[in-house]
């Protein structure tokens, strides 16, 4: 199937969305902010990166601005955005990413927008911001 990136500080949602993604026949790394998750980008690239908003050390957002900065490939991997923050359509569109979802969810929600992801490979086109406004 396809190899994901899941980026959540939550440790329970995490491991449930390893499981569940493992299940369905994806390789799945999971990292717990976006700090962590841009180590992982160094080993291999993911068809998706599935990622939280709020999370400390790095944010969503933050992430997202880095792999943009980046240049190297990275900046051409789909994100799904998943969040219970009120605004997450804005967020979304400074990402620059249509794939996103609000907390919580219907797993076949989710599994229908990863499909969709998958399917399209649509990378972000952020909205490039001053950097102050992107949480880190």
């Amino acid at each position: 199937m396809a190899d994901l990136l899941l980026v959540d500080d939550d440790d329970d949602l995490r491991e449930v969305f390893v499981d569940l993604l493992e299940l369905e026949g994806h390789q799945v790394r999971a990292a717990r902010n976006g700090r962590e998750a841009m180590e992982l980008l160094k080993q291999r690239l993911p068809d998706v990166i599935i990622l939280d908003v709020e999370m400390p050390v790095m944010s969503g957002p933050g992430m997202a601005y880095e792999v943009f900065l980046h240049d190297a490939g990275l900046e051409e991997i789909p994100i799904v955005l998943t969040s219970g923050v009120k605004d997450l359509d804005n967020v979304a569109r400074i990402v620059g990413t249509k794939y996103f979802l609000p907390k919580p969810f219907e797993v076949s929600a989710f599994n229908a927008m990863l499909a969709e992801a998958l399917r399209q490979r649509t990378p972000p086109s952020p909205h490039l911001e001053p950097l102050s406004k992107w949480p880190h």
